[in-house]
């Protein structure tokens, strides 16, 4: 495994620093307080090519690879994670499975403007009693007589950019009658503005709170075949082959936020005095320093792998379920883990809103939980190592 950066690399990992430092940070805190979508900084990102990295450049994406992707996400996520978020969702969960299983005229319609960011995309998975058991969903598309569309009704909640999505992957059964159930589910791409669509309550959350999440109603919403991604009852595995791809991106965020919580720890201990010394200096201080630059430099390599891991499956068309849930699992734990320390090391201070430990506390709490909870993370590791289906 060679992990020296390329000059490219290097370069996108500097430029999107700089960007996320001078044009996010500053105003991470406004936007999390008001929990408002940060579409002007998004609209940027886009004209970056950061809302389409791996979408190729004839989609108007910038046509890199895996690990730049990896890099920008990390950048963009020490700054804050609910941008993060949303360049997650636009870059693997819209464009991913578009670019992978979409037909040509469907990217040439939706995926250059969701990669150029003139668009927002959204994916949309989870129903109020349909989580990580997809196959309990109750939103159904049923097909016209003619076959000519499929008319949507049902409810999908927790839909980040649903507030303000242009176009969203849907996922929703077509076949109830399907044996396992997880086979009638198919895949849609949804244009927000027909009718028959109707944005729902928004979630007042814990954290990220500037990604903007909300239900999505459908009532008798048509949608043509032609959007049809993939064919009747493949919507199952292209959500959890795209969901393979998302879970790298969530790793790299929960990285960015235990890094950006790992320097905020060291600069306070260099600083900090108590009795009559630096707060470094004691030994319990340095403890919690070491185990959170292992789990930190841990993390990376997992998140490395995986990274290498899909940049392969594009030639040899391989998995990499175990590499991306491995790194998902130990990465949004090491962010637990580091924003944690780091309002103990911070005391009072890490505990007030003058600092933005707490934030980073709240946003890292979701990446145990998104794209597969760290109870579903092991359950897969498990089953691909046992071979169990």
């Amino acid at each position: 495994m060679d992990l020296q950066l390329t000059e490219e690399q290097q370069m996108i990992q500097e430029m999107v620093r700089d960007f996320a430092q001078k044009e996010i940070a500053p105003v991470a805190t406004h936007y999390d307080e008001v929990g408002e979508f940060p579409l002007p900084i998004i609209r940027k990102m886009g004209t970056m090519g950061l809302m389409g990295i791996e979408t190729p450049e004839e989609y108007e994406g910038a046509g890199m690879d895996t690990l730049s992707y990896v890099l920008a996400m990390e950048e963009v996520a020490k700054a804050d994670v609910a941008t993060s978020t949303i360049m997650s969702v636009n870059n693997s969960l819209f464009n991913y499975g578009l670019l992978h299983f979409g037909t040509e005229a469907q990217k040439r319609k939706y995926l250059a403007d969701v990669a150029s960011g003139r668009k927002i995309g959204a994916y949309s998975l989870t129903e109020p009693m349909s989580g990580s058991d997809a196959g309990t969903m109750r939103s159904r598309a049923v097909l016209s007589d003619d076959g000519s569309y499929y008319t949507i009704n049902g409810r999908k909640s927790w839909v980040t950019g649903g507030p303000v999505a242009d176009y969203i992957v849907l996922f929703t059964v077509t076949d109830p009658n399907a044996k396992p159930k997880h086979r009638g589910v198919s895949a849609f791409i949804i244009d927000t503005d027909r009718p028959g669509f109707e944005r729902g309550k928004v979630e007042p959350k814990l954290g990220i709170r500037a990604s903007a999440t909300s239900e999505i109603l459908f009532d008798n919403y048509k949608v043509s075949v032609e959007n049809m991604i993939g064919k009747p009852g493949q919507g199952f595995k292209i959500a959890m082959t795209v969901l393979d791809a998302g879970r790298i991106g969530i790793a790299s965020q929960a990285l960015g936020v235990a890094e950006a919580a790992y320097a905020a720890a060291i600069e306070w201990a260099r600083q900090r005095e108590a009795f009559g010394k630096k707060i470094g200096q004691f030994e319990g201080i340095m403890w919690k320093i070491a185990d959170m630059k292992t789990r930190i430099e841990a993390s990376r390599l997992l998140i490395y792998q995986a990274a290498l891991g899909k940049e392969a499956s594009k030639t040899t068309g391989a998995r990499f379920t175990t590499e991306a849930a491995m790194a998902k699992l130990f990465a949004s734990e090491t962010a637990m883990f580091c924003t944690h320390q780091t309002i103990q090391i911070h005391g009072g201070m890490g505990y007030s809103k003058e600092m933005p430990l707490e934030r980073y506390f709240r946003d890292a709490k979701i990446t145990e939980i998104y794209e597969g909870t760290s109870e579903i993370q092991r359950l897969v590791i498990a089953r691909n190592e046992l071979k169990l289906r």
